[in-house]
Formats: C-alpha cells, structure tokens, sequence
C-alpha cells in the first residue's frame, strides 16, 4: 500500500512537471513571438521617426534660426532672439483699428489680420493673413535698422479663393 501511494504520488508529481514544462514552453514562445512584434513596430517607429526628422530638417532650411550668415547681420544689435523681435513688430501692425496696413485687400467678413509668419532671412519673411473666413498669404521684404526700428515692405500677395 505505501508502495502505491508512492508509485501515485510520482506520477502525479511527473504529470505536474510535465505540464509546469509544457506551459513554461508555450509561454516563451508567446513571449519570443511578442518581442519580434514589438521590435519590428519599434523599427517602423524609428524609420518614421527618422522621416519626421528629415521632413522638419527640410522645413527648417529656409529659417533665419538656422541661417548663420543672416543671422551675422544681427550680430551688433545684442538681440537675444532676432526672429521673435521681427515677428512681434510685425504682429503689432495688426493693432491698429481695420485692416492691417500691409494686407491690400479689405476684409470681407471682418478686418483682415496677419497670423502666421515665417522669417526666411535677414531679408524677406513670409505671412499669412485672414478675416476668420478669407486668407491669403504676403511676401514681405524688411530692414531690422540699428536703432531697432523694422521697415517692411510688401513684395507680393494672394488672396485665396474661397470655395463653398
């Protein structure tokens, strides 16, 4: 009787480890199987990742930020941030009541403001405006003076055509 109990008692104890082996097996596979996912989504990420930097990089080209040589016109003025100095002289043109003075159209749902500006160089900047339902975009030509005082002057314009 002892005898059995033991032969049982291993038996069980075989089948037990039979199947901690089985499932410890199953599971490494199920894990192996989510590592190669997840490394080929983490080399599609960087893959896009790597594009976005390239596609940011193109953006950036045309960008007084990263151009040392028109930045070097600004080297006598001591500004901390030559773009921004540029972009809020601009942006006060719009405080003036009705239309801003360099867009040359008028407003039609309102008085057209400029929005958005790009500085290119030390030279031109690019701006978009709009009366909350039409817009357009300038090419402005400015001179940034050593008193600090900004000139602009509009080079071109598009208003765009609204569609329905």
């Amino acid at each position: 009787m002892k005898n059995k109990i033991f032969l049982y008692l291993f038996v069980f104890a075989a089948l037990i480890a039979l199947y901690q082996f089985v499932s410890t097996n199953n599971l490494q596979k199920s894990f192996q199987s989510d590592i190669n996912r997840m490394k080929t989504e983490i080399m599609a990420l960087e893959d896009s990742l790597q594009q976005s930097q390239l596609r940011i990089l193109d953006m950036q080209y045309f960008s007084l930020e990263n151009n040392d040589d028109a930045l070097a016109y600004y080297d006598h003025l001591n500004l901390e941030n030559p773009v921004r100095y540029i972009e809020d002289k601009l942006l006060e043109t719009n405080e003036q009541k009705g239309n801003n003075p360099l867009v040359p159209y008028d407003g039609m749902e309102g008085d057209f403001k400029i929005n958005k500006i790009k500085v290119l160089n030390h030279k031109w900047l690019l701006a978009d405006f709009s009366d909350g339902k039409y817009w357009g975009d300038l090419v402005i030509k400015y001179e940034l003076k050593d008193d600090l005082a900004v000139d602009f002057t509009l080079m071109d314009h598009l208003l765009y055509a609204r569609s329905n």
